[in-house]
């Protein structure tokens, strides 16, 4: 096995073949030394000396090796590049020579930008927007990107692009959708932190499926990812992690300056404070008034009493608002996005793409856009979400935060909930299990999923809390708070580095 130290005293990366990039990233450590660390404590072994920026892209190379082959996160490896970024000046922000993955909805100059669809499967980024600047800027290093839904229309990732990415608590399950490469790749422990984007929950839903800490943060807070806004904004870039800390250093690293409060960063340490007179409302009711799975249900009596315990006050109440109609305005903003897409596309070549170039959901959300009225529909639907935002407001003028489970269920198996289920029946698996998450990105409030329970078959199930539009803050208070009292950072997955 080659000795780091020998490596980097004596390499070029310009003898550094590709024969020997393999030999190297296949080789299986007999032990990883940084296990133990999140993002923040590899940044701080660099800034201390012990490390080179280097030697923790050579570890992350190698569990990428051993474990994407099983799991299938990393569509798209960028390791020579990585190579020669940590060879290099490294910027010295707070993640300094951290590697770090990008999800395949996000522009890279020089990378693949599929989105998770066959018809983009050649396209490529020809330049970085603000947001990839400044996580560069951090001081992270780009390793490579990760597998995606097609556009991020589900709630799980499994692209007939790409295949399936597997939830490293049990292979036969899903690991969540939008950014569910991106979630398995931490909860596997290739790595302690990674992009991650929400328009309807795809934060939130793959850290409730991977029990990872995922931060939905408040509309506008960062900088701009380059993509085109939809008539109502509902999406949102930010990361899945392994420790609140890293999630909240992350924001700061995004933060849009021209956000109203940005100029004062989210605070990363807990402040103490007494918690009496918070209000914490509650329910398990979905969106639509269903009840979810058990699991979720005890997920929920769980966190109440775990909040009751710290001196938070629990009331269950939730926000009323027609939720039958609010799901099918939601969905008729979310066709949107494929109907506005094939549209472009028709109105750029002359022709409409044919069956084959997209897949079935996307078809099918695209028709149902237009089933519903297309744009007249959207326009109407607009403006009642909007309606629905007044009421969330207002309910949180009199609570601080408001709990729900995550998801309506554990994270389903491969194939439940696959681009190629016949289209009215996977709609409603969608609806019926995205029953919480969609509310936040439609307000444009921040929103959480705390991983806080695993059910008896050992797969996580997340706590949801959302609070008034800019409170990061509080609710990073509060996350800092569960993870003192409820510790998960070391409790590891079956199909993870540290069970290799």
């Amino acid at each position: 096995m080659i000795n780091r130290r020998d490596f980097i005293k004596t390499s070029a990366l310009a003898a550094f073949s590709g024969s020997m990039l393999t030999k190297l990233a296949c080789a299986k450590p007999a032990f990883d030394e940084f296990i133990a660390y999140d993002a923040l404590g590899m940044a701080g072994l660099v800034k201390n000396g012990e490390v080179l920026p280097i030697e923790l892209v050579e570890a992350v190379i190698k569990r990428i090796e051993m474990l994407n082959p099983i799991i299938n996160a990393v569509i798209y490896k960028d390791f020579e590049r990585a190579f020669e970024i940590s060879n290099q000046a490294v910027p010295n922000g707070p993640f300094k020579g951290v590697p770090f993955l990008i999800k395949d909805l996000v522009e890279y100059e020089g990378a693949p930008l599929t989105s998770g669809s066959r018809f983009f499967k050649n396209n490529m980024g020809k330049t970085n927007p603000p947001f990839i600047q400044s996580t560069k800027s951090s001081g992270l290093i780009i390793i490579g990107k990760t597998n995606t839904p097609e556009f991020g229309l589900l709630a799980t990732t499994e692209p007939l692009l790409f295949g399936p990415t597997r939830n490293p608590w049990n292979l036969n399950h899903s690991s969540g959708g939008s950014s569910g490469g991106s979630a398995a790749a931490v909860a596997a422990g290739i790595l302690p932190i990674a992009h991650a984007s929400d328009g309807g929950g795809s934060i939130r839903i793959p850290a409730s499926s991977c029990g990872l800490f995922g931060l939905k943060i408040s509309r506008g807070r960062e900088v701009s990812t380059g993509r085109a806004p939809l008539p109502l904004v509902i999406g949102v870039d930010n990361c899945v992690s392994r420790t609140v800390r890293d999630s909240a250093v992350y924001l700061n690293v995004i933060l849009n300056p021209q956000f109203p409060g940005n100029k004062n960063a989210v605070p990363l340490a807990l402040t103490p404070k007494t918690n009496k007179g918070i209000k914490i409302a509650f329910t398990t009711d979905t969106i639509h008034g269903k009840s979810p799975h058990p699991e979720c249900i005890k997920a929920v009596d769980k966190t109440v009493k775990l909040c009751e315990s710290l001196g938070y006050d629990l009331v269950e109440d939730k926000p009323i608002y027609n939720g039958e109609q609010f799901i099918s305005d939601f969905l008729t903003v979310w066709g949107s996005i494929p109907a506005g897409l094939i549209a472009m596309l028709t109105n750029t070549t002359g022709k409409i793409p044919d069956k084959e170039s997209f897949e079935p959901w996307t078809w099918g959300m695209a028709d149902w856009f237009h089933q519903q009225g297309g744009v007249t529909a959207l326009e109407k639907a607009i403006g009642r979400l909007v309606e629905v935002g007044y009421v969330v407001d207002q309910f949180h003028e009199q609570y601080d935060f408001y709990l729900t489970p995550t998801v309506a269920g554990p994270p389903p198996k491969i194939g439940m909930q696959a681009p190629i289920v016949p289209f009215d029946k996977l709609l409603q698996r969608t609806i019926d299990l995205v029953g919480y998450t969609p509310i936040m990105n439609v307000t444009g409030n921040p929103a959480m999923s705390v991983p806080l329970h695993w059910t008896k078959d050992g797969l996580p199930i997340g706590s949801h809390f959302s609070a008034k539009f800019g409170a990061e803050a509080e609710l990073l208070q509060l996350a800092y708070q569960l993870e003192e009292s409820r510790p998960w950072k070391d409790k590891w997955a079956p199909h993870s580095i540290a069970n290799i």
